[in-house]
């Protein structure tokens, strides 16, 4: 056959090496408005639940009857579920129905009720929907801090980094399991040198991160996942329940911590019983309401491929984002799995969050390069901080982080590192050479690194924790090794943990240990002149402003 020549070329274009997939609802995929999907309704008897979305009592699944008897508001449900979903549509999208009128109707429907409003609104009207539902005003964005190598020197460099860009929350994880303690106590070591105030956590096996959590080398957690069929729940030896009470034992601690979920896993686990992607992100959202727990991380995340393969997936996407500001919990609303080899599709897969400002637009910006994330990769990375930036600049968006100068940024990455390598030495560590500070401190890979013994680091990892290493030896060896301030940032975080402040929704600390969050810096979103306005942020806005490849004319010969 005679090809028409643009067609060759369009074929060559990125986006074709995409995937996509036309809908199949009785394997689940199809974003939303499945075939399969049930009915809103609910019946409600002496204060008990004996119908939910076109089940009688008798009929629950073990997760129907969590969310029964713990997911919503049962005493307006009848009221809710007889309204009008296309109502309650418009009034997401209206700005003169406030926040706090909606959140009593949205805490009190159903899964299959919730899906079916989000259903009635179109990407643009979901954009202003989750500019007036996010519970914190100002919006911010979380960030990952891993390498191929486990390299702790190279973590606390990226990570102080990190720091000095905005980035308040950061979550790193293993390439190899062992090193979990290291990594934990390398990122929170970087992230307090950067800035005071940042909050990490380090992602592994569910007990292994509660005890780096109750030890003190983290400060919350949030890969704790929760399923939208009973099937993948009890495949991983989990109920709904069993996540609840994990969730309490770091609360117990003061702990934050949030679920995870995202369309596309039951998909991809194979068991859908042929539902919309949509309805089953919202029974694990409000799985997670039932739960008490302050948030969760959804929006496809490390399952992003699937909804991004269907039509409308990425609408559905911002959705379950929405959803979850819906019932009240702070979002981190994903926009972190690569998921495109198109640089057009992965702008469009965060420009929702990005517009609308989220609690964290991504729940995982890539804060090394990609080649070096062990989450296997991020919508955006470090080589994408200028264009990022800029973005910012033109639209006048809060984004969460600031543009910073070369010489910020090395001398940081140096302190950061030098102040991992003066912990290695206060715990008996293998030593970190101050040729690998300064690999850290110049390099943008872990290529650029020296190599360790792996060997070694693994063995002194497992030794810390047997001797019962916590975070107050860690605060000595830096306090010991003139990092007094580092050691301070470090001790307030801890104490924070025994204040239980930042266990509110939405919570992050700035530079002076303020707490903000969804109860002191609510969302007053209701049209034009209100709410969040990045310009009338003073200081942020002249951060972002102030791009370091920006001609200055005042500084210009003519």
């Amino acid at each position: 056959m005679k090809r028409q020549k643009r067609f060759e070329k369009l074929e060559k274009r990125p986006v074709h090496l995409d995937g996509f997939v036309k809908e199949w609802d009785d394997e689940g995929l199809v974003a939303m408005e499945g075939k399969n999907d049930p009915k809103p309704s609910v019946k409600v008897e002496n204060g008990v639940v004996t119908e939910l979305d076109g089940k009688k009592k008798a009929d629950f699944d073990l997760i129907d009857k969590y969310i029964a008897e713990y997911g919503f508001n049962i005493d307006k449900a009848e009221e809710v579920m007889a309204m009008d979903s296309t109502k309650i549509a418009k009034m997401l999208v209206d700005p003169n129905v406030p926040r706090s009128e909606i959140v009593k109707l949205t805490t009190a429907m159903t899964p299959a009720k919730a899906e079916e409003v989000i259903s009635k609104l179109n990407f643009g009207e979901m954009i202003m929907a989750v500019q007036k539902m996010r519970p914190r005003r100002t919006p911010a964005t979380q960030c990952h801090i891993t390498n191929t190598r486990d390299n702790p020197v190279e973590i606390a460099a990226d990570a102080a980094e990190a720091s000095l860009r905005g980035f308040p929350e950061q979550e790193t994880t293993t390439a190899i399991a062992r090193y979990a303690p290291l990594n934990a106590i390398s990122i929170m070591v970087g992230s307090q040198t950067g800035r005071p105030g940042v909050i990490t956590q380090c992602s592994v096996e569910e007990s292994e991160e509660l005890s780096l959590g109750m030890r003190g080398f983290t400060a919350y957690a949030e890969t704790i996942s929760v399923y939208g069929t009973d099937r993948v729940f009890t495949d991983g030896d989990d109920t709904p329940w069993s996540k609840g009470f994990l969730a309490s034992c770091y609360a117990s601690r003061g702990l934050k911590m949030r679920f995870t979920s995202g369309a596309g896993s039951e998909v991809m686990m194979g068991y859908t019983e042929g539902k919309s992607m949509l309805y089953l992100e919202a029974r694990c959202i409000f799985i997670t309401k039932g739960s008490g727990v302050q948030g969760l991380q959804n929006g496809g995340v490390s399952c992003i491929g699937i909804p991004g393969a269907v039509p409308s997936g990425l609408r559905e996407v911002l959705g379950e984002n929405l959803l979850c500001m819906m019932i009240d919990v702070e979002c981190a609303s994903g926009c972190d799995q690569a998921f495109s080899h198109s640089d057009i599709r992965r702008t469009e897969r965060m420009i929702g969050q990005f517009i609308a400002g989220t609690d964290y637009i991504s729940s995982g910006y890539a804060a090394e390069e990609n080649r070096d994330n062990t989450f296997a990769g991020s919508n955006m990375d470090v080589l994408d901080y200028d264009d990022y930036c800029s973005m910012e600049r033109d639209l006048s968006i809060n984004g969460g982080i600031v543009p910073i100068h070369e010489e910020d940024a090395i001398k940081i990455r140096n302190k950061g590192a030098k102040a991992i390598q003066a912990v290695f030495d206060g715990l008996g560590l293998p030593k970190i050479t101050d040729e690998e500070v300064e690999a850290a401190t110049y390099g943008s890979n872990s290529d650029d690194m020296p190599k360790r013994d792996m060997v070694q680091d693994m063995k002194a990892a497992q030794d810390l924790m047997d001797r019962g290493t916590t975070i107050s030896d860690v605060i000595k060896a830096l306090y010991d090794h003139d990092f007094k301030d580092v050691a301070e940032a470090v001790l307030k975080l801890a104490q924070q943990k025994v204040c239980g402040d930042y266990l509110q929704t939405s919570a992050i600390f700035d530079g002076d240990w303020n707490c903000i969050s969804a109860v002191n810096d609510t969302n007053d979103y209701m049209g034009p002149g209100t709410g969040y306005r990045l310009w009338e942020d003073k200081p942020q806005w002249d951060k972002i402003k102030d791009i370091p490849w920006a001609m200055d004319p005042q500084h210009m010969d003519f």
